[in-house]
């Protein structure tokens, strides 16, 4: 086997001829023989004429190709029960991870499943209608359902990465993303890979309680942790020697009845911003110099920069996407982004946030301990919602908006451009409402930026109010060896809302660590 780089013009697939003979020369063999090709890495590079560099691996003839085949599911029915509270990504493989260790995953989620909830999110968007338990957050599938289903991670555990990424594919995800750099999925397709997960689950023996939220855990004399719930105001109680609680980073009454239950938390850093809306054509301009080839579709774009002392970056990038509500609360005005596979949409967006740490908070937040980031963050997205009902905004999710060189300029915008955020926009002081240490920094990154990308600040771009649920402001503590809670030996804090990972994979990573921990006290 040999691995060799090679570029190719932008296209739907790679000229699989031009690959057959560079794979002939990397073995040395003749031009008429036919060796296997895989591709292993599929990246664009635009930093001249767009092109894509692929990393490819060459077999010989007869030289066995590795296994790619995941291992089978096993019938669970009969099995020892695990409870996974959370069906986001982290509970999910979990689940799976379960199953194929001969485990029964019993999955208690407090939203609705993926049809329902579509429904929901369409009520929240439309109507101004929110169910607290039932949103861009809450649900099936979590928030990473209705965002894009981006499966980038700089997690450096290639095998687990390949394992997440397998079983996407293997319910129903396009095998592109295996290879791609930056593969995502899209909204409108990720919903029916995540049931598919659902009835593989189901089929081998799991079972799934939706509309069942989680009141308390506690630890009973016999060994086992008592999971008590609620679902349509009957109180339910679920056990198990093992529990795995993966209810992302924006279920604050979890933490509430942790903390009075005695476990572990801590303040954590988190980042805090807006969501910078772009006309996808100036993005694309930026990116692809101009050009116009078939086929490379809507640009992407990221950026790192040291601000004062704290880093402000890129986050959730949206190419062709749409900006969607994701207050998980009424009276909280919150913003995330969104894109379709296609990625078609005349808009493109990305959250632009500061990192916080704890000691950035103003002082009267100090006294509430674990739960000041929370605190503070919550406050910044009531800000929000109260200024633009106090301007009389037509709808309960409208979100304050500014132009972005006004904004870097202290001065209120006079009109603002269209948008793509459906509950629409009232012109607002954003250099007012964000406090003024995240101010400060943001505007002096997007000049900055707009020596990398050419057109990126002006004031054609839209930034709304606020970015904040980039990460969670709470980690539950856990042993860094056997992942339980110190304070509960059988629970295992996991993925998001635990503090252990931010994003899909690195979520899904991480419950599949907790499943293989939860497993060993069987």
């Amino acid at each position: 086997m040999k691995e060799f780089e090679i570029t190719l013009p932008v296209g739907p697939a790679p000229d699989r001829e031009r690959l057959r003979l560079e794979a002939c020369r990397a073995l040395g063999l003749p031009k008429t023989a036919q060796p296997s090709v895989v591709v292993l890495k599929r990246s664009l590079d635009a930093r001249k004429d767009p092109v894509y560099r692929y990393r490819v691996a060459a077999y010989a003839p007869g030289e066995e190709l590795p296994s790619s085949e995941l291992p089978p599911l096993k019938d669970v029915h009969d099995a020892p029960s695990v409870i996974v509270v959370g069906a986001g990504p982290a509970g999910l493989f979990a689940a799976i991870k379960l199953v194929e260790l001969g485990l029964r995953p019993v999955i208690l989620e407090r939203g609705q499943d993926v049809h329902r909830r579509k429904a929901d999110v369409a009520s929240l968007s439309r109507d101004g209608v929110l169910n607290p338990d039932s949103n861009y957050c809450y649900g099936e599938g979590g928030a990473g359902t209705f965002s894009d289903g981006k499966l980038f991670t700089r997690s450096s555990k290639r095998g687990d990465i390949y394992e997440v990424l397998g079983r996407l594919v293997e319910f129903g995800a396009s095998p592109d993303i295996m290879i791609d750099a930056h593969p995502h999925i899209g909204s409108d397709k990720l919903p029916a890979v995540v049931e598919h997960i659902r009835e593989a689950i189901i089929e081998h023996g799991g079972s799934y309680h939706f509309g069942t939220k989680v009141t308390s855990v506690s630890r009973l004399d016999s060994g086992t942790i008592a999971v008590e719930a609620v679902r349509d105001g009957e109180s339910l109680v679920f056990e198990s020697p093992a529990v795995i609680l993966a209810t992302g980073h924006s279920a604050r009454d979890v933490y509430e009845m942790l903390s009075a239950r005695g476990c572990e938390l801590q303040a954590k850093g988190f980042a805090l911003g807006v969501r910078v809306e772009h006309p996808r054509h100036i993005i694309d301009n930026a990116r692809y110099h101009g050009k116009q080839i078939p086929g490379l579709g809507a640009a992407e774009y990221s950026f790192v920069e040291q601000v004062l002392d704290r880093g402000v970056f890129s986050f959730c990038m949206c190419p062709g996407g749409v900006l969607v509500p994701s207050s998980t609360e009424d009276g909280t005005v919150v913003l995330n982004g969104m894109s379709n596979s296609a990625r078609n949409s005349k808009w493109s967006n990305a959250g632009v946030v500061v990192q916080i740490e704890p000691e950035d908070v103003p002082e009267k937040y100090r006294p509430a301990g674990a739960f000041a980031l929370m605190d503070f963050q919550h406050d910044v997205e009531k800000a929000m919602y109260d200024y633009v009902q106090g301007k009389g905004a037509k709808h309960p999710f409208a979100a304050p908006g500014q132009r972005m060189k006004d904004f870097c300029r202290g001065i209120e915008s006079v009109s603002l451009p269209a948008s793509s955020y459906f509950p629409g926009v009232v012109s607002a002081p954003l250099h007012e409402l964000l406090p003024d240490f995240i101010y400060k920094r943001m505007r002096l990154v997007f000049p900055t930026v707009d020596r990398k990308i050419h057109g990126y600040y002006t004031n054609d771009a839209l930034l709304l109010g606020v970015e904040s649920r980039t990460s969670s402001p709470i980690r539950i503590v856990r042993d860094s060896e056997t992942l339980e809670s110190p304070s509960m030996s059988g629970l295992y804090p996991c993925g998001e809302g635990a503090g252990y990972s931010g994003g899909i994979v690195s979520s899904a990573i991480d419950g599949i660590r907790c499943a293989l921990a939860a497993a060993s006290r069987f």
